[in-house]
């Protein structure tokens, strides 16, 4: 198996695939994220720095009214799909999070969800196709900069290059922003930093449903801090195999008020529909419906930390599964990985 290094310090859930795919991005000239500005020469006006500005627009667009407005792209024309969203003000905490203890499963609830507070690490990632706004589950992974999210690539289905995306760690509806709000970092183009296999794009979500992963690099909040410093990280793990012990499956359900997490066993599931080839990991966990896809699949969770390692999304063999009740992932093996470091490596 292969641990990404840690850095220092259901109705169906089919979405819609309509529109341009963002593709995986390997240069542009974003600056990097958080860097200190140097004070201005005398005489001259401060210069606001461009993660400031990106910040504070995606602060002003991403209210509380417009969050509560979204639904989920995997049961956008599903029943109960909108979401419910608290008001109030997206207070920005102090430096260290005190996340939620993800508690421990009576014996004899292996599958059964609940909802709860939730991780710092893991929220929602908001998106605009036209005018309507949308969400989908997403969480932080370890990288060196210190800004990458994970999600799957049938959540950005229809996004254009403009589409406005920001990722909002461990939504409540008591609290709809409890660590600020981090906007999708932009290439010099005006891109989103989105790295996705084109041949996701190509041979589409049932043929590449194994390839139904996504990375998206956020900027810093509006203090100029970046998400893993503020709520912290798991890892990603690849070439780990299908079955996993006591994995936890957190998410945020469009109709929920909280996120929900399960715990239980993922096994190996292989589809005998030859439109969607491939072996895919199973976990049968209930009440994950549309909002869910992105999820992370979390292995070897540690209580002290709060953390572990990402062995799965729920996405993969139909969008994530056809039922709330049971749901699937793409087996994370070296394209995964490839899409990791081809991510990492971006400048």
């Amino acid at each position: 198996m292969r641990r990404a290094p840690t850095p220092s310090p259901r109705p169906l859930r089919t979405a819609a695939l309509g529109g341009a795919l963002a593709l995986v991005l390997l240069t542009g000239g974003a600056g990097t994220a958080g860097a200190e500005v140097p004070a201005p020469a005398p005489g001259q006006g401060a210069k606001v720095p461009a993660w400031s500005a990106a910040a504070a627009d995606a602060a002003a667009f991403w209210t509380p009214a417009r969050m509560a407005s979204a639904i989920p792209v995997d049961a956008a024309a599903g029943p109960g799909a909108a979401p419910g969203a608290g008001s109030g003000s997206a207070a920005i905490p102090d430096p260290t999070p005190t996340p939620a203890a993800t508690p421990t499963p009576a014996p004899g609830l292996l599958g059964v969800g609940r909802d709860f507070d939730g991780l710092p690490q893991v929220g929602r990632m908001y998106l605009t196709r036209g005018t309507r706004a949308y969400f989908c589950t997403a969480s932080v992974i370890a990288s060196p900069r210190r800004s990458l999210v994970l999600t799957a690539a049938h959540c950005l289905g229809g996004t254009t290059r403009d589409a406005r995306m920001a990722f909002v760690p461990r939504y409540t509806k008591a609290n709809p922003q409890p660590y600020g709000l981090f906007p999708v970092a932009r290439t010099a183009g005006a891109a989103n930093r989105i790295w996705i296999d084109p041949r996701y794009r190509t041979q589409g979500a049932d043929r590449a449903a194994f390839l139904d992963v996504a990375f998206v690099e956020v900027g810093p909040r509006t203090d100029g801090r970046r998400v893993q410093d503020v709520v912290g990280a798991d890892r990603l793990l690849t070439h780990a195999g299908y079955a996993h012990r006591s994995v936890r499956l957190v998410g945020h359900p469009g109709s929920a008020a909280r996120p929900r997490y399960c715990v239980n066993h993922t096994t190996k599931f292989t589809s005998t529909d030859r439109a969607i080839p491939g072996s895919f990991l199973r976990i049968d966990c209930t009440g994950y419906p549309g909002g869910t896809s992105g999820s992370p699949f979390i292995a070897h969770y540690d209580t002290a930390t709060r953390t572990g390692d990402v062995v799965g999304i729920i996405g993969g063999y139909k969008t994530g599964g056809e039922t709330p009740d049971t749901s699937y992932s793409p087996y994370f093996g070296t394209s995964v990985q490839r899409l990791y470091d081809q991510a990492v490596a971006a400048r």
